[in-house]
């Protein structure tokens, strides 16, 4: 019992209650997150949409996602978490309900991508007031907690959704909006403003930019991890954009891809809380290298599987490669960062995931379609590549890193 308890304490254990209302709320909105999963699905087989023309419906929502990461970054500065949160919650419970009963392509897109805005503004938010919340020296649990409450969320939404779709799709966008108020409402009861208003510092390492988006937008060191997250991402959303189709062209139902979207989120369930003890003797930078390179081994399997047992062998490969990835990553952004612009950060890092979320089904339907299982030889080749690139940048960001922390402990110069 003793060990036990010591596993849970050094896992879990010293975090505020304000973190764990977060959680909860995340939790809940990713436990119903259905309709985006099966978006591509519905517009092929619901709407009569050619894959390229679905890819391009679905990647609406990543140029929505793209704008509303960075408002909801300067709101979450500006206009505070809490209220950053809450405004994004009800919009997307609204914005889902009305796509649930829209029938055109052309209203789909639009609203497909007004739902990308409401469902990337909290993210910002959610990771700035974890931040605000959480002492340093516990923020790389906290952070392994969060990824482990989204998958959590995904296995079991991934779950419900294949026996919905394959009886409703109508139920899906429902009971999607259903969920999103549910968090709404937790974060309205539960979650205070963590924003502390004090007057704006800077960094030595960015004294003379301009504090705001530029300040991010011209740091070079964030800038080129953003670049490699960039590259994760397009992997990570190969399973809720391509996999589908190629699972669909293969003769697999609906509940064989929720099966294997499955799969992947009961293995973080079961193994994520055990990551952090298993990573800490390795650098952050070697970690990832490993962790996307198992990645790009997954989702090369791909391109011989054409049943589902391939499909699932693969989905442990690459879901392995994002269990390790998941801390280092959050906490590197979360160490590049200056305390004043933390949100701001926070955006210009989230752009990776929209941006991702339009590349992959935009370009990835277009390569399915004329490259068919070859596509996925691409798609290992962008995880190599990125592997690579956390080699090589590792070492320039470590320096910055200790950089910013040696200088949080002197006298720093306010921001003009």
């Amino acid at each position: 019992m003793r060990g036990l308890r010591r596993w849970w304490d050094d896992t879990a254990g010293g975090l505020p209650a304000t973190f764990w209302y977060l959680w909860s709320g995340l939790l809940i909105n990713r436990a119903g997150a259905f309709a985006l999963l099966f978006l591509s699905l519905y517009l092929t087989a619901a709407r009569g949409a050619s894959p390229s023309l679905a890819g391009l419906v679905v990647g609406a929502y990543g140029i929505g996602g793209a704008a509303g990461t960075l408002l909801g970054g300067v709101l979450a500065d500006r206009w505070g978490r809490r209220a950053t949160l809450l405004a994004a919650h009800l919009t997307a419970a609204g914005l889902m309900a009305a796509l649930a009963f829209s029938r055109h392509l052309a209203v789909i897109a639009v609203l497909a991508a007004l739902v990308g805005v409401a469902h990337s503004m909290p993210s910002p938010a959610f990771v700035a007031a974890i931040v605000d919340v959480v002492p340093e020296a516990r923020r790389s649990r906290a952070f392994n907690l969060q990824f482990w409450a989204f998958n959590l969320g995904m296995a079991v939404a991934s779950l419900l959704a294949g026996v919905l779709a394959e009886a409703s799709f109508l139920a899906l966008f429902l009971v999607d909006a259903g969920a999103t108020l549910a968090a709404a409402v937790v974060i309205a009861l539960k979650v205070p403003e963590t924003l502390t208003r004090r007057p704006a510092v800077t960094p030595r390492a960015v004294v003379g930019r301009r504090p705001g988006l530029h300040t991010a937008l011209t740091d070079r060191t964030f800038l080129t991890f953003v670049g490699l997250t960039f590259l994760l991402a397009v992997l990570t959303m190969q399973t809720s954009t391509i996999m589908p189709l190629a699972m669909r062209a293969d003769g697999l139902s609906p509940s064989a891809y929720g099966l294997v979207v499955a799969l992947g989120g009961a293995l973080i369930v079961a193994g994520q809380l055990f990551v952090p003890r298993l990573i800490e003797p390795y650098r952050r930078s070697t970690v990832l290298a490993v962790s996307t390179g198992l990645m790009a081994l997954g989702f090369g399997t791909l391109t011989v599987a054409d049943g589902l047992p391939l499909y699932v062998g693969a989905a442990v490969v690459w879901t392995v490669g994002q269990m390790l990835a998941a801390p280092p990553n959050a906490q590197i952004n979360a160490d590049l960062a200056p305390p004043e612009l933390r949100a701001r950060y926070q955006s210009v890092f989230y752009l990776t995931f929209p941006a991702a979320s339009f590349v992959a089904p935009a370009l990835g339907g277009l390569s399915l379609e004329h490259l068919g299982e070859r596509h996925w030889l691409v798609v290992g080749g962008l995880g190599l590549v990125a592997a690579v690139g956390h080699l090589l940048a590792g070492p320039r960001r470590e320096r910055r890193v200790a950089a910013l922390r040696a200088e949080s402990a002197r006298p720093v110069r306010a921001a003009h």
